[in-house]
């Protein structure tokens, strides 16, 4: 075993003075990487601060942006075989849009098995309206069928109401409830003003010298239901008013009907 050399010790250690100038020297460096350190954090707080400012208000376009959560809806479908439609199906929301869809047939060429749909839009009262008779009716809570075995069969029609908290269905023939009575012909009126509108569309763009004899017939129509309903085939009449291509008595007419619902000019 060698012998403890205190000299070697020095050298490959440092003298006393050198390791307490190296200690002193990392003890103060140790002291400038602290005060960077916070001078660094200092700086990063307001710009953090800032950027999350800035964030907030991109937070809230993003909720303003994002979809709305299901409206309270009232649906109507009936099936009646032998008919036409033979079936259709109509989605009324609170604010007024709606969706409807059937298998009514263009013409009798037309194929049995083919279904359409559209969207619609009804004004605000007559959504408000269905909507009341839905509350008067119970959102059609329980038995809304007469079951009277005497009735004639009208077709199997179905009411729903559907919102965040609730979802009914009831099925009937014939209802002696006054608010179900008034929604069925609420809903069937739409259905063939849609189904007028549908043709109508069919005739402006291939036959238009058949808009006139359709434009008659949905004129009948209105007389059987409210004046706003027009509105759910205002569109396909303003498109028919603003062609030339189609006759003035067709396009007078069309214009007559909007005016009748206060739409036109």
């Amino acid at each position: 075993m060698q012998p403890f050399d205190s000299e070697s010790c020095g050298t490959k250690w440092g003298n006393p003075d050198s390791l307490r100038e190296s200690l002193m020297g990392s003890r103060f460096f140790g002291i400038i990487v602290l005060c960077m350190r916070e001078k660094i954090r200092r700086q990063l707080l307001p710009l953090g601060r800032r950027c999350i400012a800035l964030l907030i208000p991109l937070v809230n376009l993003t909720a303003l942006a994002a979809p709305p959560t299901d409206l309270p809806s009232v649906g109507f479908s009936c099936d009646f075989p032998g008919s036409d439609p033979a079936h259709y199906a109509i989605k009324v929301s609170s604010d007024g849009h709606g969706n409807y869809s059937s298998n009514g047939k263009l013409s009798s060429d037309s194929d049995a098995d083919a279904t359409f749909s559209l969207e619609f839009n009804l004004p605000q009262s007559s959504a408000g309206h269905i909507f009341a008779l839905a509350q008067k009716a119970n959102y059609f809570e329980g038995n809304i069928d007469t079951k009277k075995k005497n009735i004639a069969s009208t077709g199997e029609k179905t009411l729903t109401y559907v919102d965040a908290r609730k979802s009914t269905t009831a099925t009937y023939n014939y209802s002696t409830v006054p608010a179900v009575q008034e929604l069925t012909t609420i809903f069937q009126n739409l259905s063939t003003m849609l189904e007028s509108g549908r043709r109508l569309a069919y005739d402006l763009r291939y036959q238009k010298l058949a808009l006139d004899e359709e434009l008659q017939r949905l004129q009948e129509i209105s007389t059987q239901s409210s004046p706003s309903d027009i509105a759910v085939v205002a569109p396909v009449l303003e498109k028919i008013v603003n062609d030339s291509s189609v006759l003035n008595g067709a396009r007078a007419r069309a214009q007559r009907l909007l005016q009748s619902a206060g739409l036109g000019k």
